[in-house]
């Protein structure tokens, strides 16, 4: 399948979508998802007027061989992982400040997680797409206090989608 291009703008943000891998046919809806989790991110996010004001970001909805080579490349770890965030640069693709980045999200691994953690795999693109964000916008997960605060921010974006809490089944263990 080439790629395919599906764009939503809104005053604030651009959202590119593409999709290069066979099994998000079996979603079809997967552009949409992207872009709603987004806006709703956003909405969360991006609402402190002192916050960044970039322009766009493009989210690769691809398979677990791409993401598996950009793992490899970018992090060290030759295996697929669900999703990876890469920010931009500065100054990438033309002015400063305009860019936030890119997303990618590995299919196989994603409908494999949903099944095991009894998500759907809408709920869960939605999940991960929001985590994506958060990374470009500089949220981390690897300090306990970073983590309690990006977890807490998800959770809030994703109830407000009508998302249940991806955490509560970790929670509940604990």
């Amino acid at each position: 399948m080439t790629g395919s291009a599906l764009q939503h703008r809104d005053a604030a943000l651009s959202v590119d979508v593409l999709i290069e891998a066979q099994g998000w046919r079996t979603l079809p809806e997967a552009g949409d998802i992207v872009r709603r989790a987004i806006a709703c991110a956003a909405a969360v996010a991006l609402e402190d007027p002192g916050g960044p004001r970039k322009q766009g970001l493009c989210v690769l909805l691809g398979d677990d061989e791409k993401i598996a080579r950009l793992n490899g490349q970018w992090r060290g770890q030759d295996k697929p992982t669900n999703v990876l965030a890469f920010p931009a640069p500065a100054a990438c693709g033309g002015a400063p400040d305009e860019t936030l980045g890119d997303i990618v999200i590995a299919y196989e691994t994603l409908a494999r997680e949903a099944r095991e953690n009894g998500q759907t795999v809408s709920d869960h693109l939605s999940h991960l797409v929001v985590h994506g964000f958060l990374h470009l916008l500089g949220y981390d997960h690897h300090m306990d206090d970073d983590a309690e605060r990006m977890e807490r921010l998800e959770r809030d974006i994703l109830a407000r989608m009508g998302v249940d809490d991806p955490y509560a089944a970790y929670d509940a263990d604990i």
